[in-house]
């Protein structure tokens, strides 16, 4: 009796733990192991799921990795010769300090992979820039900010492409390559809506930068610039793997803070590493609890009832991306990057397959729409942060917001139903 209503008990449970406040992870795992008892299961099997989850997936280890290299690029004050550069090349443009903006979040995303590291690092400099005697409205510059961030997790290398990797047993290097074009694709479209803005508003361009300037911006910009491409050379040379990559950039980044720039000093190292720490305890708390929980979903056969739903309403593949799509879009105004990755994914990568989706296309798109959900009002976690770092009303970025939200959208529509956007690079590199 207990075992038959043991799923939609933890599922209430797993409901009524979050909205009162417990972090997901912990939720997780107090929901999961309450099944295990009301079912008449082995209480052990708990620790052998994160033990086995945790421990036994080598790319796990690049979650913590690539961490602290965005942690040591922030603290090292790296950004800040990014900066320098990226004003030189598109500081003239119309709208000069929102491309700035644009080509930084890109730039500092082939280091970082975290969409947090880029806001509350050269996100928050460029945008008290913005601000800074009135140059540009406060709703708009923190707008901007965040929806630029999204390029960190699609632009390798990306957190939550590794996650991803970990769930459907894809390739990690295949995700890297297949997230750049989506990625410059935004940032040429966010390029554009900008430039129309700044002639519509009136907003600035920036000072010329002399000429003669120009070789030593380039060179102090170099080392950092150099990042992507060691990593990304690196795996699909074969020189090392993924997971070795994110243990190469934050070797790098720390080289370059320590001795190249002499920008972090033991008190600033002990900060990184604090921090990183504490980071890395809250995503393997998720991991955990993830693990333990897609532990019941596996054994109560959901993925398999869902795609039997699926099934019954003879379901297309365009049928099948649109609904996964609004559904993601949803979700994302509500949850976490984390828990829509690692509780709710699982459940359509079955159906995926079935239907003949490239799995690599299916987590890109489903990346993309997530990324989506950082700056969607009601949760939009980004603003939630540019708020607390900057103190810019919630109401004045939200009125910007809409306008990227909606170019984000018809993006993710164009990525979803043209995969060759994200499988021809990885083809060209011949990993397909």
């Amino acid at each position: 009796m207990l075992a038959s209503v043991a799923l939609p008990i933890m599922i209430i449970l797993l409901i009524v733990t979050t909205v009162a406040g417990m972090p997901m992870g912990i939720a997780m795992i107090v929901s999961s192991i309450f099944y295990l008892l009301m079912a008449g299961r082995d209480m052990g099997l708990a620790s052998e799921q994160v033990l086995n989850g945790l421990f036994g997936n080598f790319v796990a280890l690049a979650v913590p990795l690539f961490i602290f290299a965005a942690n040591i690029m922030n603290a090292g004050k790296i950004s800040d010769r990014l900066l320098k550069f990226a004003l030189a090349v598109v500081g003239r443009m119309p709208g000069g300090l929102a491309q700035v903006n644009i080509l930084t979040s890109l730039i500092f995303s082939g280091m970082s992979g975290s969409a947090v590291s880029d806001v509350a690092g050269v996100g928050k400099i460029l945008t008290t820039m913005m601000i800074k005697d009135n140059r540009y409205p406060r709703g708009f510059a923190g707008a901007i900010t965040a929806t630029s961030s999204v390029v960190g997790p699609i632009f390798p290398p990306s957190i939550p492409m590794v996650f991803y990797a970990l769930i459907s047993s894809t390739s990690v290097g295949v995700l890297f390559l297949g997230g750049v074009i989506p990625a410059l694709l935004i940032v040429v479209v966010l390029s554009i809506v900008v430039m129309i803005a700044a002639k519509v508003r009136g907003f600035p361009v920036e000072a010329p930068i002399a000429l003669r300037a120009f070789p030593l911006i380039i060179l102090r910009a170099l080392p950092p610039l150099m990042m992507p491409a060691i990593l990304l050379g690196g795996i699909y040379s074969g020189a090392f793997t993924p997971t070795e990559a994110a243990a190469v950039s934050a070797l790098y980044a720390l080289i370059l803070a320590v001795f190249a720039y002499r920008s972090l000093g033991l008190r600033e190292f002990f900060d990184v590493v604090v921090a990183t720490v504490r980071t890395t305890a809250v995503v393997a708390m998720v991991l955990a609890g993830a693990f333990i929980f897609n532990y019941v979903i596996t054994v109560e056969n959901i993925p398999q009832a869902v795609f039997a739903f699926f099934d019954s309403y003879e379901m297309t593949t365009v049928k099948f991306l649109i609904m996964v799509n609004l559904l993601y879009l949803v979700l994302g105004c509500f949850l976490d990057v984390s828990t829509i990755m690692l509780v709710i994914t699982p459940l359509f990568i079955p159906t995926a397959a079935a239907l003949g989706i490239d799995l690599h296309h299916f987590g890109v798109v489903i990346v993309f729409n997530m990324m989506i959900g950082l700056i969607t009002p009601p949760y939009g976690i980004l603003l939630f942060i540019i708020k607390a770092l900057i103190g810019i009303p919630l109401g004045e970025m939200i009125r910007e917001i809409w306008l990227f939200v909606g170019v984000l959208i018809v993006l993710l529509g164009v990525i979803t139903f043209t995969p060759e956007l994200v499988l021809w690079l990885p083809r060209v590199a011949g990993l397909l």
